[in-house]
């Protein structure tokens, strides 16, 4: 599971890591990543409102193959370079990608022992940082070899290859499906409810909301952001994946402390106030500043909007019934998914009306601070 979110996330963020090429070769506007972007959420989020059935029919395994399938075809068609080709590419591959997190998260929820969920759950989901660490290597260094074409075709074969890897094991890790699960239209209004009528899974979904939002955007722009610094592309792709890196031990230590020593609830609200804070001292960074500077930033920002997951997705694994954690889980994670396509969207509307990345940055920073605010106020049971 480890491996196949880092193929997706690698997937999933190699169009912003390696914007400034496209934007230059197909005279995009800066804004156009955040419609990319927000596409892509608005196709997760039917995806993982729904796939709670297909999950259950055809397994967590399949899924997890299926997820990698279809992001092969969303990225192949990307590199056709067309604007009908990048609506298609956000929409399959975005929605394909959502399919990842609840079909591991229903594989490892019964494999794992309930008291580690944070720390297995923490673990698994360092292969996003992980993935966006080699995109931010390897992206532009490979856009300055062969193109950002052949980056992206390249990209999508290596999803295929592993999708084609994990056959051999789909007997052992897909033995509880039920065949005759069929899906039903009313499938997204079940998982609502399950989430809406549960205090701690509201409470979850409206953080993962603030939270994958600020991620979205935060992964869109950094890149180019950079770049109006002054930053070369591979400068700033590899600012991009040192910074990455950082969110690989921080996801796994927040999720050890929320098994051990923090309440899950707490963590998550201090690193709420963490990555606010970080965000809104990033968008008045200016040219002047040393690298170091705007690096400890960018670390500070990594190890918390995108070291969340595990906790979060522990917690929601936790209070979802036994036989819906699959589709609770991409019930909460739809909510993130409104994040992300609101936040990237507003951001692309407050950059071509001001000018401004700065701005931008502090007003998709307050989500996540008034959610911190709030995680502290109330306890689990008052929602």
């Amino acid at each position: 599971m480890f491996f196949q979110q880092t193929f997706v996330a690698l997937g999933r963020s190699l169009p912003a890591v390696i914007a400034p090429a496209i934007i230059s070769d197909l005279r995009f506007e800066p804004a156009w990543i955040g419609m990319y972007f927000g596409i892509t959420a608005l196709a997760a989020l039917v995806v993982q409102l729904g796939c709670g059935s297909f999950i259950v029919r055809y397994g967590a395994l399949r899924m997890s193959q299926m997820a990698l399938v279809l992001l092969t075809i969303g990225t192949v068609l990307s590199a056709l370079g067309t604007p009908l080709a990048f609506v298609l590419s956000a929409i399959i591959g975005g929605g394909g990608a959502a399919l990842s997190t609840p079909a591991s998260s229903h594989l490892l929820s019964r494999c794992s022992s309930p008291r580690y969920l944070p720390l297995v759950f923490s673990i698994k989901q360092t292969a996003v940082p992980a993935g966006l660490l080699l995109a931010g290597l390897l992206g532009p260094r490979l856009t300055e070899w062969m193109g950002w074409r052949s980056t992206m075709v390249w990209s999508g074969v290596a999803c295929a290859v592993f999708a084609l890897v994990l056959q051999p094991l789909r007997k052992s890790f897909d033995d509880d499906r039920v065949p005759t699960r069929s899906f039903r239209l009313s499938d997204f209004r079940s998982t609502l409810t399950a989430v809406l009528a549960t205090p701690s899974l509201r409470a979850l979904s409206f953080a993962c909301l603030a939270f994958n939002g600020l991620q979205a955007v935060v992964t869109a722009y950094f890149v180019v952001y950079l770049t109006t610094l002054g930053y070369s592309l591979v400068a700033a792709g590899f600012l991009f994946s040192v910074a990455m890196a950082v969110a690989v031990p921080g996801r796994i230590v927040w999720g050890w402390l929320g098994s051990t020593y923090v309440s899950p609830r707490v963590m998550m609200a201090w690193l709420a106030f963490g990555m606010a804070g970080s965000v809104m001292v990033l968008a008045f960074s200016t040219p002047g500043w040393p690298t170091i500077a705007v690096g400890v930033v960018a670390c500070v920002l990594s190890a918390t909007a995108l070291s969340w997951h595990g906790v979060l997705l522990a917690e929601t694994a936790q209070a979802a019934p036994q036989d819906m954690r699959g589709g609770v889980t991409g019930g909460v994670l739809s909510f993130g998914q409104l994040g992300a396509l609101a936040l990237p969207l507003m951001y692309a509307l407050l950059l071509d009306t001001t000018g401004s990345y700065g701005i931008g940055f502090v007003v998709c920073g307050i989500p996540a601070l008034l959610t911190g605010i709030q995680l502290l106020r109330r306890s689990p049971g008052k929602g």
